[in-house]
């Protein structure tokens, strides 16, 4: 499986992005897909994640009515719309995707595959 996040780049605070993440092979439909986010000088942490059949969403409480998160199964993408962007949201955001379970599914362990990030910068 291989992931591809797209869609970053700089806004000004109160600004919206969508990020795109696209997936090879065949397995996408089958697993838990999420995203994480990096700034510089701290942990990778765990912004939102959809079930396998989109049923199930969870959120950092940091970004939660602010993104939502999203996938199409049959375009083996996935998506997350952020509005309302603030200065802190600034970081490099990886898609993943796994086995994740819902007691994992805002865990790093929760993930086997990653994409290579993409920068999203706000600006005050």
């Amino acid at each position: 499986v291989q992931l591809q996040a797209s869609g970053g780049g700089l806004v000004q605070a109160g600004g919206s992005l969508r990020l795109s993440c696209a997936a090879s092979g065949d397995t996408f439909s089958s697993y838990t897909v999420g995203w994480f986010r990096q700034a510089p000088g701290k942990e990778r942490e765990f912004v939102a994640a959809i079930k396998a059949g989109g049923g199930h969403t969870r959120y950092a409480d940091s970004v939660k009515g602010r993104f939502a998160v999203s996938r199409d199964n049959a375009k083996n993408t996935l998506l997350l719309q952020m509005n309302s962007l603030k200065p802190e949201d600034t970081a490099v955001y990886y898609c993943a995707s796994g086995r994740a379970i819902l007691s994992t599914m805002a865990t790093i362990r929760g993930y086997t595959y990653w994409g290579q990030g993409t920068q999203v910068t706000v600006s005050s």
